[in-house]
């Protein structure tokens, strides 16, 4: 068992490294930072330190053991580096683990390999991830390395929720099935809620909209996962900055025989150039809501379908419950657009749902109820910390072994 108190989480993306080193004697942030570009001309470090004035750095970073040996750097010049005997583990955002992966893990040599036996269901986001865990694991051989699964919060749907309604054996043989993501801060900000309603989480249902620019909703009953909106990849579910959310499967048919698009080239459309962007040319909530305001048709046009999309969901959510106690709002348009809240919640006072006007306009880095005091489900603006859940689910595992 080890006996340092500080964990630090990283998470590698194809071109990126964002890194915090939290104590988790009280949850401070010792140390934060990203290093973004990795492999092109020019990249950049920004190193936040507890104390002190931020430090960029900008010069190419090669790869991601560059970029992490920069990183050890910083933290080390902090007196933070990572052969300090105060380091218990190294968390590391994992996206997808599949059916295997419902708890954070130990990684080993086997858990590597599986989680690279799922990268033809995460394409994008697996191979980042699993670079990030080898580098570290150089850097660090003796230090446990903990992974944390974006799909772990999510394993407990019950299978009439996970199910799609195709050929078994073909789900079954192709890993087809709805995994959802997100899942780390779904956890976090539905604990949270409970925190800050002074409930215990097993007794609460909560419908937590995790609004950014991905976007995903969930149905928590009781601490538990019972619907989220993504799917067997992130693309399914709400309208968001770039993805297009729920469309008919026949889309992608029509668009291929018809419109002559190619498989990669359909793949792009719905990933990359769809959603916000795809409707009004922005992916910023905050210029979608000036240009709206300013009487642009196509931004309102953006603006009412996400709102509209994340309403059905609401609802939907609310039936699979029977109750809700909460609705929270978060991540970055969550935790900052009035507009988005109290668009998602007008008229739905018949369903005990709404929002106070002032306390929906006061900015506040804390999590808020923005509810009236006579509002039967509380509405309330949580700010996600999926680092602090990463560091707290390694942290509990490596002192448990």
């Amino acid at each position: 068992m080890t006996t340092g108190t500080r964990v630090l989480v990283l998470n590698a993306g194809s071109s990126s490294v964002k890194y915090q080193l939290i104590d988790m004697l009280d949850g401070a942030k010792l140390a934060s930072g990203l290093v973004e570009r990795i492999g092109e001309a020019s990249g950049r470090l920004l190193h936040l330190p507890l104390t002190g004035e931020p430090r960029e750095t900008v010069r190419r970073f090669g790869g991601h053991d560059v970029a992490l040996e920069a990183v050890a750097g910083e933290l080390a010049a902090d007196l933070m580096g990572l052969d300090s005997p105060e380091l218990a583990a190294i968390g590391h955002r994992v996206v997808h683990g599949g059916l295997r992966f419902t708890r954070p893990t130990l990684v080993t040599d086997a858990v590597l390999a599986e989680i690279r036996r799922l990268i033809p269901v995460a394409p994008l986001h697996n191979p980042a991830n699993i670079t990030g865990i080898e580098v570290a694991r150089k850097l660090r051989p003796d230090l446990p390395q903990v992974a944390v699964f974006d799909t772990a919060f999510h394993a407990t749907l019950p299978e009439h929720a996970a199910r799609y309604a195709i050929d078994r054996r073909t789900a079954d043989e192709h890993r087809v099935r709805r995994y959802g993501f997100h899942g780390t801060s779904h956890q976090y900000v539905s604990r949270a809620t409970a925190r800050l309603l002074g409930r215990d989480p097993a007794e609460l249902n909560v419908i937590v909209l995790h609004l950014g620019n991905g976007a995903s909703a969930s149905a928590v009953a009781g601490g538990v996962c019972v619907e989220t909106s993504m799917g067997l990849t992130p693309l399914e579910g709400l309208v968001m900055g770039t993805r297009s959310g729920d469309a008919d499967p026949g889309l992608v048919f029509h668009l291929h025989r018809v419109g002559g698009m190619s498989i990669d080239e359909i793949d792009d459309l719905l990933n990359r150039r769809s959603g916000l962007l795809g409707l009004c040319g922005d992916n910023d909530m905050r210029e979608v809501v000036r240009r709206a305001q300013e009487g642009e048709e196509d931004a309102k046009l953006a603006f009412d379908s996400y709102v509209h999309r994340i309403r059905r969901y609401l609802g939907g959510y609310y039936a699979v419950l029977g109750r809700v106690d909460a609705v929270a709002f978060t991540a970055g348009v969550g935790e900052n657009s009035a507009e988005v809240r109290a668009a998602v919640c007008a008229n739905l006072e018949e369903l005990g749902i709404s929002v106070d006007p002032e306390l929906n306009a006061v900015r506040s880095p804390g999590a808020r109820t923005v509810s009236p005091s006579y509002s039967r489900v509380a509405v309330a603006v949580v700010p996600t910390d999926e680092e602090l859940e990463i560091a707290r689910q390694a942290f509990a595992l490596v002192h448990a072994v």
